[in-house]
């Protein structure tokens, strides 16, 4: 089958398509034909390592992990013992980043893994990014325990996570307040933003407005620069662990003092979020927004892409057509 495999990290560069082995189906197993993949923050970081501090966990040297990719959409080819849950013809989509394996033409996941059918309505390329970035921004808005009422604003409202998030505080009440740069104003207001600050006209740290939850959804800002923005018992929320993984510590040490504090969000990733991310898509409370496309053999520019740092919502691949 083909792939987008790397043996070393590095930029965009190291991955290349090639021939590699299908995947093989073990009892628990499903084994997905992939239609659909993107690349997306995980997948940028992995292939370079960056932070250091993943060598840790993927290989010191070079990574044990040669195809990357995580969300996927596809057709199911095969199951191994004991799975019930799914059979060979279903439509499904997922999330996987336990094994990753997304960017080639086959792939296998647990079946009690991140794994539904696919939405009602929605192509493959359309369901591919309906995973990643949803799961996270939920992952954000239970761990603040976002109420309806709630002031919120959302740094980086246009990725992946962001965009998600916006719709998703916007089902729950939430009075959202969205930084975005000035081309992506009005794409967040029409996905429930009730205000728009643009980042690139003023600094979004000087608001006078307060707020009971800030999230940073691209992972490019701290604590201390946004603590202001909170009110007294209010609660900041990353995407990430911080420039110097300070947000790990500061979720034990901030609630000691009875203030303003950090939480830090720890994904669940599991059938059950699978089949309720299916649900938000299908009751038109969530979509995925979608930037640009690209084939399997066009990865590398993908990668380029989204390290830019411009994408908006999502980078979609193309892998396999039906009848292929």
């Amino acid at each position: 089958m083909k792939a987008a495999v790397r043996a070393r990290y590095g930029p965009p560069e190291v991955v290349s398509v090639s021939d590699v082995e299908k995947p093989v189906v073990k009892d628990g197993d499903v084994l997905v034909r992939i239609r659909a993949t993107t690349v997306n923050r995980t997948d940028c970081a992995m292939r370079a390592a960056k932070p250091f501090l993943w060598r840790f966990f993927t290989g010191l040297v070079r990574p044990r992990v040669p195809v990357l990719g995580t969300e996927f959409a596809g057709d199911v080819e095969q199951v191994g013992g004991g799975v019930t849950a799914f059979e060979p013809g279903d439509k499904v989509f997922g999330y996987n980043d336990a094994q990753y394996g997304a960017h080639a033409e086959y792939m296998v996941i647990p079946q009690g893994g991140m794994l539904a059918p696919l939405p009602q309505g929605l192509s493959y390329e359309e369901a591919a990014p309906g995973m990643e970035g949803a799961h996270y921004a939920l992952s954000l808005i239970s761990s603040a325990k976002v109420g309806a009422g709630q002031d919120v604003l959302v740094y980086g409202a246009t990725g992946a996570i962001g965009s998600a998030a916006v719709q998703l505080l916007r089902n729950i009440g939430a009075k959202v307040t969205a930084v975005c740069g000035t081309k992506h104003l009005d794409l967040v207001s029409r996905l429930g933003a009730d205000k728009v600050v643009d980042y690139t006209a003023t600094d979004f740290t000087a608001d006078d407005q307060r707020y009971d939850v800030v999230i940073d959804a691209v992972g490019k800002s701290t604590f201390g620069r946004c603590k202001r923005l909170l009110k007294p018992r209010g609660i900041f929320i990353a995407s990430d662990v911080g420039p110097l993984w300070q947000n790990l510590a500061l979720t034990i040490v901030t609630p000691l003092f009875g203030g303003r504090r950090v939480r830090f969000p720890y994904p669940k990733n599991d059938a059950g979020i699978a089949r309720h991310l299916k649900e938000l898509i299908e009751s038109g409370e969530f979509r995925p927004v979608v930037d640009r496309h690209y084939s399997l053999d066009e990865i590398v520019d993908a990668y380029r892409y989204v390290e830019t740092g411009q994408k908006t919502g999502n980078v979609v691949i193309t892998v396999t057509t039906p009848g292929t």
